[in-house]
């Protein structure tokens, strides 16, 4: 059978890429159904974009890379697709959109879109081999329990990162990639929580509270989460794909809070009240005992000085840790790393190398934020490469 273009991966950004390529496109992925990680996302309904997302949100070694993909599709044109077919959407926090009612609405928009510009859905169909042949490729795959040979004249590897496993991630675009000697970048898990030897948060579990998590390179204010093995939360999730094995953190838990003025106060008001109990007005009663076994905080209010207040301040504020290391591709939400996109056209994301070959999506070292950058990445470079093999034909 002959394809004008074969996309491997029926996730957001094949999907998006099969929309814009149209009749004579093919999709196939091993999964019973299409847009899994969509399904699963945002709590069941989907962090479909940003409202901010612009390329300083982004990781890549090469941070140019996707400036024209996002500039071309950007945020609000997802949205106006959404709008078109009546989905009803919300923004959560920092520019986070979320569909009011299912995810499983979006995966339904992509598949009738792609329908509807003449693309076929294959599911259940697993990729045995990849060639390159004359006309372009040659791709044995698995369906029904019988071989087939789909030829095409544009590839496009839409397969993800490793992540989360258990969807079935697998890093089969990285070995694409390696057989056609495109050259990749590190790959590690990213949005991802930390861990600490010997549960030493687990006597925390379940606390959370406003934080700001930083390192060397960046920081971020968002909710901290303890966790029974370490450490989650947003503003965790958000520093893991800036951290490195070995690195130390930062931990602030009084970002917002003016804990000397308050301290000073009620030192003044209520001198007798023990340190810990008053800290337990102001943080979580669990975290205070914890903090003061940790920090070996001891006697009343009347009993500290201006600098024993100063010290306690600094040092809940610049709490350092080192995470022995992460929850792994287990529980990340993304790839960091991937196919360089030194290889590839920031325009079409086609292979520099070898014409007809395109990758998008995650399998790029291409990396968003959490908070609906991921996706708005997925729609971006789908666009892209849908975009230039429509052109392509004309």
């Amino acid at each position: 059978m002959l394809y004008q273009t074969l996309i491997l991966g029926a996730g957001a950004a094949g999907m998006m890429c099969a929309r814009f390529a149209g009749p004579g496109t093919l999709v196939i992925d091993h999964a019973r159904a299409p847009g899994e990680k969509i399904r699963i996302s945002g709590g069941g309904r989907c962090n479909f974009t940003n409202m901010y997302a612009e390329a300083k949100n982004f990781l890549s070694a090469n941070s140019h890379f996707c400036k024209s993909a996002l500039a071309r599709y950007t945020q609000w044109d997802f949205i106006a697709l959404m709008d078109q077919h009546g989905i009803a959407w919300h923004e959560k926090t920092l520019g986070q959109l979320f569909c009011d009612g299912s995810a499983k609405q979006v995966v339904a928009m992509l598949v009738g879109e792609l329908q509807r510009a003449g693309a076929e859905l294959w599911l259940e169909t697993s990729i045995t081999s990849v060639t390159r042949i004359e006309q372009g490729f040659s791709v044995t795959v698995s369906r029904d329990g019988k071989a087939q040979t789909v030829t095409c004249h544009n590839l496009v590897l839409a397969t993800g990162g490793k992540s989360i496993p258990k969807m079935g991630a697998t890093g089969l675009a990285y070995d694409i990639a390696r057989q056609f000697d495109l050259p990749l970048t590190e790959t590690r898990p990213g949005l991802v929580p930390f861990t600490f030897s010997e549960d030493r948060f687990k006597p925390l579990a379940g606390i959370a509270l406003p934080a700001r998590l930083s390192n060397t390179r960046t920081s971020f204010d968002e909710a901290l989460l303890f966790t029974h093995r370490g450490l989650s939360g947003p503003s965790v999730l958000q520093l893991s794909s800036y951290w490195r094995d070995g690195e130390p953190i930062m931990v602030n838990l009084i970002p917002e809070l003016p804990l000397y003025d308050l301290l000073r106060e009620q030192r003044q008001a209520e001198g007798r009240r023990d340190l810990t109990t008053e800290l337990s007005r102001l943080l979580p009663s669990r975290l205070a005992d914890f903090l003061s076994a940790e920090l070996r905080l001891k006697g009343r209010l009347a009993d500290q000085s201006d600098t024993a207040l100063q010290d306690l301040c600094q040092q809940l504020s610049n709490w350092q840790l080192t995470p022995s290391g992460t929850e792994g591709y287990r529980t990340a939400e993304v790839t960091l790393g991937g196919i360089d996109t030194n290889a590839l056209s920031s325009k079409t994301m086609e292979s520099k190398s070898i014409p007809g070959l395109y990758a998008i999506g995650e399998c790029i070292d291409v990396t968003g934020w959490l908070g609906g950058f991921n996706f708005q990445w997925a729609w971006s470079s789908g666009h892209a490469a849908g975009s230039a093999i429509a052109a392509s034909r004309r």
